[in-house]
């Protein structure tokens, strides 16, 4: 590979015609990637908790004028049950008939206590949210992908995810096993067209960062808008052939 993703420098219309999923798609480095995609020519769909966030994600998409009009769906990812993902990705092959990537950035960060300390429940829904969902909805997923004659799909990795580190508890561990998913379903599908990595994104100023270091100086770190262009890269044409691996956005 002789192109760093990070560094990675695209044209203004690298996706177009894509149809990509983002999930968490509300704030932070979610909605920045929403808008950066659709400024490229992508048809986004928009994934969260709450309406009112993804209406005004909408609405910023729309206001760039060009970009093809996004879509909203709404689901909460430690609530919803099998019948709400199956529901999900019926309306999305009604609908759009494929996918070209998915983005799997949702997720939360949970208590940072030490492993003796952990709460058995805020563990198990940790697991659910970052690792379990993120299975059930790649699953469902797969026809969609595979109606794409270049689809990718990128999870949502951390450092913490790759060296374990002192109370980061459920987090950690779910980024590890997210990894594993990431790596499993790479190898999968080694010799098909779908291309499957993990980011991580580093330390960038979401309020996941802030609830995991509420003292830190958050203008030192990089906005979500900065730390882009990897997953743009894994998105677009240029990685084609790129899969089973994990990069760090910044």
């Amino acid at each position: 590979m002789d192109i760093e993703p990070r560094d990675y420098d695209c044209p203004n219309d690298i996706l177009r015609n894509r149809i990509i999923l983002i999930t968490g798609a509300s704030d932070g480095i979610g909605r920045a990637l929403a808008l950066e995609a659709a400024r490229l020519g992508a048809q986004v769909i928009l994934h969260g908790r709450n309406v009112a966030k993804l209406e005004k994600v909408y609405d910023a998409i729309e206001a760039l004028g060009s970009a093809p009009r996004p879509s909203i769906v709404v689901m909460d990812l430690a609530t919803a049950d099998s019948g709400a993902y199956q529901s999900l990705a019926d309306s999305l092959a009604a609908e759009f008939g494929r996918l070209d990537g998915l983005v799997l950035n949702a997720g939360i960060l949970g208590d940072r206590f030490s492993i003796e300390q952990y709460d058995p429940s805020q563990w198990q829904q940790v697991m659910h949210v970052n690792v379990t969902s993120a299975f059930v909805l790649t699953q469902l997923c797969l026809p969609l992908l595979q109606q794409s004659e270049d689809a990718s799909v990128i999870f949502t990795s951390s450092g913490v995810g790759r060296q374990g580190r002192a109370f980061w508890g459920a987090y950690a561990v779910s980024k590890f096993a997210t990894e594993g998913l990431s790596q499993v379903l790479a190898d999968e599908h080694r010799h098909s067209s779908l291309r499957v990595n993990c980011v991580n994104p580093g330390a960038t100023r979401t309020d996941m960062r802030l609830a995991a270091y509420p003292a830190e100086d958050r203008d030192e770190l990089k906005r979500p808008e900065d730390i882009l262009p990897a997953y743009v890269y894994l998105l677009g044409p240029d990685s084609k052939g790129v899969t089973g691996e994990s990069f760090d956005a910044q």
